[in-house]
């Protein structure tokens, strides 16, 4: 394994893999949020399924508070967290989830019932936990690289709600004709969900890590105090010298507490506070889904 020898002052002239590292950033933002996006977007199905339960209206109350619940775990022991086992973590749960909707469909012949209905809300609460994981994961970790980075995995998170109707839409019209047409529309729909959170763990796992440009910029973070990209370079074949290690330690200033960060940054915590609160308000009432007679009437 080659030592880690970057001066953190000094900036490359040149780096290879930014547009592979600009691409696979794009594709990690876009598998964030498909298999949640993808659970929405068979609402169609379950609504078939569950007549009786209101899924979209339950799913959204059920990831909410475990997204929200690990999120705050997480940021409380940032220090402490492996960076890399948290994002493959995250992907990984991603996929299995996706992938277990699928299995369970199968195994109850696309019937509904009251234990179905049970085990996808179980899958739901995992989509919670697996988008803490890597959202905030992800954002930490590109934080530190260069601006188009970050830029490029946000815009992967955008465009996973246009990309995954779109899908959606295609797959519905290919089994239109067909008997059962919904059941297997819905099928190939999360197949393909599932494959692109397989191929989100293999790139952030076995090529993000290698890329010459993320190399320098983890071992920069690493000179400069990070203690959460170890694994993350010794992925990469690069060894931190534990002397470096020290003196880098005695020269960082003290870490802020968690109440004084949290103070510092109390605009975004009250952002995201806000978001929960008007989210948790809607997806509950009668603006979500049309339960029937209601005060506002037909509007």
């Amino acid at each position: 394994m080659s030592d880690m020898n970057v001066d953190p002052n000094e900036t490359p002239v040149k780096l290879e893999g930014k547009g592979i590292a600009i691409l696979v950033c794009w594709i990690l933002g876009f598998g964030t949020l498909v298999s949640w996006n993808s659970m929405l977007t068979v609402g169609d199905y379950y609504y078939v399924l569950f007549p009786d339960y209101h899924p979209s209206r339950v799913l959204t109350l059920v990831y909410q508070p475990f997204a929200l619940g690990t999120l705050a775990l997480l940021a409380y022991n940032e220090s402490k967290v492996n960076t890399r086992k948290r994002n493959i973590a995250g992907y990984i749960l991603f996929f299995l989830c996706t992938l277990a909707l699928i299995v369970t469909d199968l195994a109850s012949s696309g019937k509904g019932g009251i234990g179905s209905y049970i085990i996808i809300c179980t899958f739901a609460a995992g989509f919670g936990v697996a988008d803490a994981h890597v959202q905030g994961g992800m954002t930490g970790d590109l934080a530190f690289m260069k601006p188009e980075f970050i830029q490029s995995f946000f815009a992967g998170l955008a465009a996973s709600g246009a990309l995954i109707s779109g899908l959606r839409l295609i797959t519905k019209a290919a089994f239109d004709k067909s008997p059962n047409g919904l059941r297997k529309g819905t099928m190939l729909f999360l197949a393909i969900s599932t494959f692109f959170e397989f191929l989100c763990i293999f790139l952030y796992a076995f090529v993000f890590a290698k890329l010459p440009i993320v190399k320098y910029y983890r071992a920069k973070a690493a000179c400069q105090g990070s203690k959460t990209v170890a694994s993350d370079l010794a992925a990469a074949g690069i060894q931190t010298d534990p002397n470096q290690r020290a003196d880098v330690d005695a020269k960082t200033p003290d870490r802020l507490s968690n109440k004084e960060l949290l103070f510092k940054n109390i605009d975004y915590a009250l952002d995201m506070f806000l978001l929960h609160v008007v989210t948790l308000s809607i997806f509950p009432g009668f603006l979500y889904e049309n339960t029937g007679k209601h005060g506002l009437g037909s509007w």
